[in-house]
């Protein structure tokens, strides 16, 4: 009986770690984070974020499309970046993108 309870408990344990680890407030703080990455590394002044885009765990990043202007004085222009976030090491990389017939 007590070998029941043990094993029970554990399980229980187990899960209610899970559970929090993939709680709202988790995936807030982590989104949080991408998108202070992401902007921080765009060089846009004010950009427009997309919500993050979330790949499965096997590719393990997270995208974040950004808009605004970038460049200093007249020669500011607009332009439309991607930032993939590694949620592995916690790294960005930003491109510039464009679409088809623009």
């Amino acid at each position: 009986m007590l070998k029941k309870i043990t094993i029970t408990a554990a399980i229980a344990l187990t899960a209610c770690q899970y559970a929090s680890a993939s709680s709202n407030a988790a995936w807030n703080a982590l989104f949080a984070k991408v998108n202070g990455t992401c902007i921080g590394q765009s060089g846009i002044d004010t950009p427009e974020a997309s919500a993050p885009v979330v790949f499965d765990d096997a590719t393990g990043k997270i995208a974040v499309l950004l808009r605004g202007r970038l460049g200093k004085g007249a020669a500011k222009k607009n332009v439309s970046l991607i930032c993939l976030y590694d949620k592995k090491t916690g790294r960005a990389s930003i491109a510039e993108y464009h679409w088809l017939g623009t």
